[in-house]
């Protein structure tokens, strides 16, 4: 007799084992690779008008960003997304949400120029604050 013990594969680890609403959903559809463009391809390939700006979805990324947020933005974010999901039936992760998030504000930018939000919001310096400090003082600081 063996000494020992008997483990569960992964496959029957992960697999699905109720009928949960959150599995009711059908899957996402596979990306499809698309051909790697040359950095100056990509840039002719922006779109003109804020209209045609989407989020990238849930696709492989060949670029990487940190953004430090604070808690409360933090916390407004699991509410938002926790919203979108209970109130829309839409499941989506921060990453997602952050994407669309950048999307609409530099569609409304391309649209708006310079009446859109992101210029209201940086002109008003609520955005750019420091540390919770005032334009002026975070540059003598």
């Amino acid at each position: 007799m063996s000494r020992r013990a008997s483990l569960p594969g992964a496959s029957e680890l992960f697999r699905l084992t109720g009928s949960s609403p959150a599995f009711d959903t059908e899957p996402a559809p596979e990306p499809r690779e698309q051909p790697r463009q040359a950095p100056s391809a990509r840039k002719s390939s922006l779109p003109d008008n804020g209209a045609a700006r989407r989020g990238s979805g849930r696709q492989k990324h060949d670029a990487k960003i940190t953004v430090y947020v604070s808690g409360d933005e933090l916390l407004a974010m699991e509410h938002a997304r926790l919203a979108l999901r209970g109130s829309h039936d839409l499941v989506v992760d921060r990453g997602r949400l952050v994407r669309e998030a950048v999307a609409v504000l530099l569609a409304d930018f391309d649209q708006h120029g310079e009446e859109s939000v992101l210029v209201k919001r940086l002109r008003d310096g609520g955005v750019g604050d420091v540390g919770g400090l005032g334009t002026e003082q975070a540059e003598r600081n």
